[in-house]
């Protein structure tokens, strides 16, 4: 993994807003509808090295393929998985509330009007992808995950750029996410799904990119189960990270990078886990990089969190010093001044800086404005450029 050696380097988390083209070739794949994979395998070509450029475009040094092929950062993986079958929608009651929705029942009844207002003119459908498992759990998104590795090579053959990196999803995630009809206990269900994710994993390291692993639910497990204490969900964590190590068992740490969020954007947010409830905990997960959320005003305040836990040596922190849920888009020299304070406390050479979390990390709805988007990330390439010159007195 490359570091910050002569000025800070950076890049992003993850998922990047996706044109309509990329939408139809998005919906037809996934839906089987007027699919014809020439045309989809071209397609794709062409928008994963047109996002590489964007990237490179507004200065971002390690970059990926925007996600561009996923119809989520979660749900791509429902088919890349054997022993599963899909549910309807009307199978599945869904995740319970939040402790923040409880909390606020009215601002959440007002996001999920906006966000059906929103979808409302959203011109194609994907299903809802919830699954049980029905059977021995086997990895089969080889052939998937090879296309998406050869685009990217593709594309990166024409652009410089300091480093690539793919996204994968956690196995606590997927957990969460479908329900276990098959083995006898969670414990057994968990690590079939570490040793399905083992060979995603490795399999893009073994390409030659460094492999991010996306886990919101170690920071958001807290608000997921309203009464359970900071201390029960230290040990659901704890467990959490002794699994995925062993999903990461063998891949050089170096080549490997860890990503945490919330997954909730518009919103109170009271109930977030704090960083000092949990980051000795994440630091235990067996990568050289860690992202996080550091810039929404929520979480800002938590580079202090630095001054008393100790960086272990050899590692990258990633914090996010551009916001992916709010449409004002941060000044340079407020990027800057971020930069900065986590460099004064865990050193110069082991700031990445980044974005919160992704742009899109659904293929039917941006977080934020594509054009807002793209001027955070050129915000973000700003302030790293500014706050270079100070660190290192140019």
């Amino acid at each position: 993994m490359k570091t910050s050696t002569d000025r800070i380097l950076t890049t992003h988390v993850g998922s990047l807003p996706r044109s309509q083209d990329v939408l139809k070739l998005i919906h037809a794949k996934a839906t089987g509808s007027d699919f014809d994979a020439g045309r989809y395998q071209a397609g794709m070509s062409e928008v994963v090295t047109d996002s590489v450029r964007q990237q490179a475009d507004v200065g971002l040094d390690v970059v990926n393929d925007g996600e561009q092929t996923k119809t989520s950062f979660v749900a791509y993986i429902c088919s890349r998985l054997g022993g599963f079958e899909f549910i309807a929608p009307s199978d599945n009651p869904g995740l319970p509330p939040t402790r923040d929705a409880l909390a606020f029942p009215a601002v959440y009844e007002d996001v999920a009007r906006l966000t059906a207002f929103r979808r409302k003119d959203v011109p194609l459908r994907l299903p809802r992808m919830w699954m049980r498992c029905t059977g021995p759990i086997t990895y089969t998104g080889h052939a998937d995950l090879k296309a998406d590795i050869e685009y990217l090579k593709a594309a990166l053959s024409a652009v410089p750029a300091e480093e690539a990196f793919m996204t994968s999803i956690s196995p606590s995630n997927l957990e969460l996410n479908h329900r276990n009809e098959f083995y006898r206990s969670g414990e057994e269900y968990l690590t079939a799904l570490c040793d399905a994710m083992h060979e995603e994993y490795k399999t893009i390291v073994d390409a030659g990119f460094i492999l991010q692993v996306d886990d919101p639910r170690m920071a958001t497990h807290y608000d997921r189960t309203p009464g359970a204490s900071i201390e029960e969900c230290r040990r659901f964590i704890a467990t959490r990270v002794d699994a995925l190590n062993y999903a990461l068992r063998g891949i050089p740490e170096d080549r490997i990078r860890f990503h945490t969020c919330y997954s909730v954007n518009v919103a109170p947010r009271v109930h977030d886990l704090e960083l000092r409830d949990y980051v000795d905990l994440m630091l235990k997960v067996r990568a050289g990089g860690y992202s996080i959320e550091a810039a929404n005003p929520r979480h800002e305040h938590e580079w202090q969190v630095f001054e008393d836990v100790k960086l272990p040596d050899g590692k990258v922190l990633i914090p996010g010093v551009v916001s992916h849920c709010v449409s004002l888009v941060e000044h340079p020299e407020l990027v800057a001044q971020r930069i900065v304070r986590f460099a004064r406390v865990v050193g110069r050479e082991n700031v990445i800086a980044s974005a919160d979390c992704g742009f899109g990390t659904s293929a039917v709805l941006d977080e934020v404005h594509p054009d807002v988007a793209w001027a955070k990330l050129a915000a973000l390439s700003e302030g790293a450029r500014r706050a270079s010159k100070e660190l290192w007195r140019r």
